[in-house]
């Protein structure tokens, strides 16, 4: 996995990327109440405004990590935002866009550099 300063995880499966927040993220947020996603097929550039997400104490974006195609969303988050704060690095991915240069992920953080980051 990657991370970025802006605190979401990219897992490439495949031939696309999947990308969700962090537990940090998470924890900061608080309890997640609504999430608005994308629509799948929209093409977006690197830090374009993809989630709304909103939380009891604060509202924020996501933004695309990447340029690409928002291939397929996570629906189940939006009818159940709680599961944001559940289970944030497993099944409460935000979105899979397909990217064209995978070595555009080289530019992020891994694991050890984000912890880092977040001590």
């Amino acid at each position: 996995m990657k991370f970025t300063e802006e605190h979401e995880w990219l897992r490439v499966e495949g031939d696309v990327v999947v990308v969700g927040i962090t537990s940090h993220a998470a924890e900061q947020l608080g309890d997640v109440v609504f999430v608005e996603l994308p629509e799948e097929g929209t093409t977006v550039s690197k830090d374009d405004e993809v989630v709304v997400i909103e939380s009891v104490k604060a509202a924020s974006d996501i933004l695309a990590p990447l340029d690409g195609v928002i291939v397929e969303v996570n629906t189940a988050i939006a009818d159940n935002p709680g599961k944001v704060n559940d289970d944030p690095e497993g099944d409460a991915w935000f979105f899979k866009m397909k990217i064209e240069d995978m070595s555009d992920l080289d530019d992020y953080m891994d694991e050890a550099e984000y912890k880092d980051f977040i001590g």
